[in-house]
């Protein structure tokens, strides 16, 4: 199933935010993206019915194994050519960035290939 870069965004920020949080609520998505409430509610309600999270009675979300891997592949993704772009001079702010974009558009086997040749750490 394609899922759509907004819904990876998303699942990849619960992954992120749950590092540092024992829960994860709607409140800590909205600060983290800088979105209305009501926005991030629609977004969770359509994660929740295609299976990607769980919203517990307390409000406290969490990655299904579904929502988790998409989440992961994401955020290794992420790292990775953060990692790229600054070891090739890109400053970092604009790195983390533009790896946001790219991690959404590269196909599996170049992100592969990627790996193979530079390594996990993408020291070039």
């Amino acid at each position: 199933m394609i899922i759509q870069e907004s819904a990876q965004d998303y699942l990849e920020s619960i992954l992120i935010l749950s590092q540092t949080r024992t829960h994860v609520r709607a409140t800590d998505i909205c600060k983290y993206f800088g979105y209305a409430r009501a926005t991030v509610s629609v977004s969770l309600k359509q994660l929740r019915e295609n299976g990607y999270v769980n919203v517990d009675s307390q409000k406290n979300i969490t990655l299904t194994e579904s929502g988790n891997k998409i989440a992961s592949e994401m955020y290794e993704r992420h790292l990775f050519l953060t990692r790229f772009f600054t070891q090739i001079g890109v400053p970092k702010d604009i790195a983390a960035k533009d790896a946001c974009r790219v991690e959404h558009y590269v196909s599996r086997e170049t992100f592969q290939a990627m790996k193979d040749h530079f390594g996990d750490n993408a020291e070039v």
